[in-house]
């Protein structure tokens, strides 16, 4: 597969994240349907959670195996360093910047506002969409082109579903504006094309396994915030309902990309 074919595809794997963005300008919910939106959403967050965690101790066991069984455990050593830190950094640096954050907004008592969430949100996923770049540019980059096709594809359907994740929370407080939905669009869904065009040139199951730990991380912080909002409904059979649809309708879509071979 070639360079510009393998860009336009990780722009169209990235571009499907604008898809369910739309979603944050509807107004005139009940409470009950606000928080069952954010909670939906929080289902789809924890399942990437635990789908980039799979990816990203994938290769640390590997080279554990190889380490057992003989091999240098510098390797390991390496990715397992690699992976502690960069979970710890994209859960440490959003939780510090939100901090700061909250401490200026405490004058006005609001700590973090909807946006805010949905910025952090695309930031996580931003993380992950960079990593699924990189393997659809080494995929194509080694020859792989039905491999990378079928990657394209998959990522693609889980993107829309992310930017239903981003927008979930805007269902509260001001209409955001299509510039807004649009930035966080392609906060979330732009870093699949540059892990693209990255990934094209460079192979690096290391570098892979540091922008899986951050996103992780990330994922984790927007996890509990989004579980925070939740919270406050007071609405305990709503929002286990719904994070309960969310989490298992992220494993089906999953599910069916593995039956077809994505």
């Amino acid at each position: 597969m070639s360079f510009p074919q393998t860009v336009l595809l990780a722009a169209i794997a990235g571009g499907t994240i604008f898809l369910g963005l739309p979603v944050g300008r509807i107004r005139g919910l009940s409470s009950k349907w606000q928080a069952a939106l954010t909670t939906a959403a929080g289902g789809v967050i924890l399942f990437l959670i635990y789908d980039v965690l799979s990816q990203a101790v994938e290769p640390v066991k590997t080279a554990l195996d190889a380490a057992r069984s003989g091999g240098s455990p510098v390797d390991f050593a390496a990715d397992a360093a690699a992976l502690g830190l960069s979970v710890a950094f994209g859960l440490l640096a959003l939780t510090y910047a939100t901090s700061r954050l909250g401490r200026r907004r405490e004058a006005n008592g609001v700590v973090l506002t909807p946006s805010h969430v949905a910025i952090g949100t695309a930031m996580g996923l931003g993380l992950h969409n960079f990593s699924e770049g990189l393997a659809i540019g080494g995929s194509a980059a080694a020859g792989a082109t039905t491999f990378a096709l079928l990657l394209v594809i998959g990522f693609a359907l889980h993107n829309a579903t992310e930017g239903f994740a981003i927008a979930a929370p805007l269902s509260q407080g001001a209409t955001p504006s299509w510039a807004f939905l649009g930035f966080a669009g392609v906060v979330g869904g732009g870093p699949t094309f540059a892990g693209g065009v990255i990934g094209y040139a460079i192979v690096s199951p290391l570098l892979s396994i540091v922008f899986l730990g951050l996103a992780a991380g990330a994922l984790v912080f927007v996890f509990n915030e989004m579980m925070s909002v939740s919270r406050r409904f007071s609405l305990p059979m709503v929002t286990g309902v719904a994070l309960t649809i969310g989490l298992l309708a992220a494993f089906g879509t999953d599910f069916l990309l593995s039956y077809a071979g994505a």
